[in-house]
């Protein structure tokens, strides 16, 4: 089991998609992921999503792990969890994973547990 977590002060991204706008969020984020959230605070919580599963996976967001290759959903009880790209999954082989995003307080926290093959 591999566990990761990232914290970020929500108003970081907040500067960042003042400053770049959609560009931004299509860096880090899929459309649907776009389309899907409506708040500052809910974008930085995938923000931290993404890095503790990078973390998680000891690479980092990197050229085997890019944002765009981790998509973060949510089930149908709103709780959240992620899928890799094809080519991520190959690399690093994602058995099952728990994900949690919560935000307070200015700031946006992940902690992610994966297990891998």
């Amino acid at each position: 089991m591999k566990i990761g977590t990232d914290i970020i002060q929500i108003a970081r991204i907040e500067k960042l998609i003042n400053k770049y706008g959609n560009t931004f969020k299509k860096k880090y984020l899929s459309q649907e992921e776009i389309n899907r959230t409506k708040t500052i605070a809910s974008l930085a919580g995938l923000w931290a999503a993404k890095e503790a599963i990078s973390k998680a996976l000891g690479c980092g967001i990197c050229a085997d792990l890019t944002f765009q290759d981790i998509i973060i959903g949510k089930n149908h009880r709103g709780a959240p969890y992620f899928t890799l790209s094809p080519k991520a999954q190959k690399v690093h082989q994602v058995i099952n994973s728990s994900l949690s995003i919560s935000h307070d307080g200015g700031f946006a926290i992940a902690v992610v547990a994966i297990r891998t093959a």
